[in-house]
């Protein structure tokens, strides 16, 4: 997913910069990935890399991707990466109010925030965007 971010007053350089990050994830066990009787029902680890102007460039990370269609309709995703000077952050994001027949725009568009993991102080915000053109990458890596 890629967008933008804007840093929160004293926290970086003015203005928008770039943000995007790309995550591995899929369930182990698929029928219990899809039980909601289970702890891991449509909830699963994710790991990858973000890239976000001003704080790093290709960063590893890891965390959570949690698809909560009931009761909330969101797709929430929480991951922690470091900055280039070593500073631990977390990336929370979410896709809202997702609707079937606006799936263009609710499974697309992610509205994440950035803070200090050690402080909780808000870092930057932002929005990302799943690109549709990506959609046939993703599938090949899913078949794989």
């Amino acid at each position: 997913m890629s967008g933008h971010h804007e840093f929160a007053e004293g926290m970086g350089p003015p203005g928008r910069h770039p943000f995007s990050f790309r995550a591995s994830w899929g369930p182990d066990r698929l029928r219990d990935w899809l039980d909601p009787r289970k702890p891991t029902f449509l909830w699963q680890e994710l790991t990858g890399e973000v890239d976000a102007g001003g704080l790093c460039d290709g960063a590893p990370c890891r965390g959570t991707l949690h698809l909560r269609y009931v009761p909330d309709r969101t797709i929430r995703y929480v991951f922690e990466f470091d900055d280039d000077q070593g500073r631990a952050l977390r990336y929370e994001g979410t896709k809202e109010n997702l609707r079937p027949w606006n799936l263009l725009v609710t499974h697309t568009t992610c509205f994440g925030t950035v803070t200090e993991v050690a402080t909780g102080r808000l870092v930057s915000r932002g929005v990302t965007f799943f690109r549709l053109r990506d959609l046939p990458a993703l599938l090949a890596v899913r078949a794989a």
